[in-house]
C-alpha cells in the first residue's frame, strides 16, 4: 500500500544518496585548473565554507560536501585563512588543503613612541595588518573598552611602542589587544619596579594609573632627548602643585595639537578645523577654549594621553 511504496521511495532516494555520496570525494570537478582565492573566515560553520567554496566554483553540490565533512568528523577542523585552490580539484583533495591549513603571512611593524594612536593605525594599515577604519573605532569604542579595563575616551596611551610581528588581513581587536598587553606588561614591571615612587605621586596628587600615563605621555611629547624627561615633568607637576604658580595651567603645545589632529572630526572645535597641521599653532587655537586639550585654557590634566 502507500506505507510499502512510502519506504521504496525513501529507500532509493537513500540509495542514490548513498552512491553519490560514495563516488563524490573523489570525482574531479571539470574545471581549468585554474586557481581561486578562497578566504575562510574565523567560526565560520561548515554549512558557509561549503557554501563559500561553492561560490568561488571550487566545488560542486555543497550539500555532498557538507554530508562527506560530517562522514569525515571534519566540521569542526577546518583552519581559517586565505587559500589559493584550483576550480579542477577532488572534494577530497579540497578538504586535505583546508585541513592542512595555510602558512600565515606575517609582517614586522614598528610602531615608534612619541606618536598617537591614529598614526599607529596608519603604519598597521599601510603593512596590510588590519582595517584602519575598524582600528579607530575599536579605538574609540567606550564598551569595548571598559572591557578591557580602560577607562578613557579612546585607547590612546595603552598602545605599546614596539616592534612586532603580526599576521596580515588580522582582526582590528586582536592587534588592539596585543598591544595593550603589551603595555601592561611593561607598566606593571614599572610600577613594580617603582612602586615606592609611583605611590607618593599618586598620595601626593590624588592621580590614579590613567593620570599617570596622561603626564607620562605628555612628557614623552615634550622632551627631546630622553635625559630631559625628569626634569620636564618636575616643571609640569610644579605647575599643578605649587602655590606659586596659581592658575594649574601646564601650558603646552602637544596637547592643542593632539585635541586638533586626533580628537574625532565631529567634535573639533572650529579653530581646530580651520588649523593646518603642518604649519605651528597660531593664537586661535591657543584661545580656543572648546578645545578640551587646550592646557592653556583648561586647569590641569587634559582628558587622556596624547602618545
Amino acid at each position: 500500500g502507500i506505507v510499502g511504496a512510502t519506504l521504496l521511495v525513501v529507500a532509493l532516494v537513500a540509495a542514490w544518496i548513498g552512491y553519490g555520496l560514495y563516488t563524490y570525494p573523489d570525482k574531479r570537478r571539470d574545471g581549468t585548473g585554474k586557481v581561486v582565492e578562497v578566504i575562510i573566515p574565523e567560526r565560520a560553520s561548515f554549512g558557509r565554507v561549503a557554501r563559500i567554496l561553492a561560490d568561488a566554483e571550487v566545488i560542486e553540490r555543497p550539500f555532498y560536501f557538507r554530508l562527506f565533512g560530517m562522514q569525515s568528523g571534519i566540521t569542526n577542523k577546518i583552519r581559517t585563512g586565505k587559500y589559493q585552490l584550483r576550480d579542477n580539484m577532488t572534494p577530497r583533495e579540497v578538504t586535505q588543503a583546508l585541513l592542512a591549513g595555510v602558512k600565515d603571512e606575517t609582517v614586522a611593524v614598528t610602531l615608534v613612541e612619541g606618536r598617537h594612536m591614529l598614526e599607529f593605525f596608519d603604519e598597521l594599515a599601510a603593512a596590510g595588518v588590519a582595517d584602519r577604519g575598524e582600528l579607530e573605532r575599536l579605538a574609540r569604542d567606550r564598551e569595548w573598552l571598559a572591557g578591557h579595563g580602560i577607562s578613557g575616551v579612546s585607547v590612546e596611551g595603552y598602545l605599546f611602542p614596539d616592534t612586532y610581528r603580526f599576521r596580515r588581513g588580522d582582526r582590528a581587536a586582536t592587534v588592539l589587544e596585543r598591544l595593550i598587553e603589551r603595555h601592561r606588561a611593561v607598566w606593571n614591571e614599572l610600577a613594580d619596579k617603582h612602586a615606592n615612587r609611583l605611590a607618593k605621586l599618586k598620595r601626593e596628587l590624588g592621580w590614579n594609573d590613567h593620570q599617570v600615563l596622561i603626564m607620562a605621555s605628555i612628557v614623552e611629547k615634550e622632551a627631546v632627548e630622553p635625559s630631559e624627561r625628569p626634569r620636564i615633568a618636575q616643571v609640569f607637576i610644579n605647575r599643578l602643585t605649587s602655590a606659586s604658580f596659581a592658575s594649574k595651567r601646564l601650558e603646552t603645545d602637544p596637547t592643542i595639537r593632539y585635541g586638533c589632529m586626533v580628537v574625532p572630526l565631529a567634535e573639533r572645535s572650529e579653530p581646530c578645523k580651520i588649523w593646518d597641521p603642518s604649519q605651528r599653532l597660531r593664537r586661535a587655537q591657543l584661545d580656543d577654549a572648546a578645545n578640551p586639550y587646550n592646557t592653556y585654557q583648561h586647569k590641569g590634566l587634559p582628558p587622556g594621553p596624547i602618545s
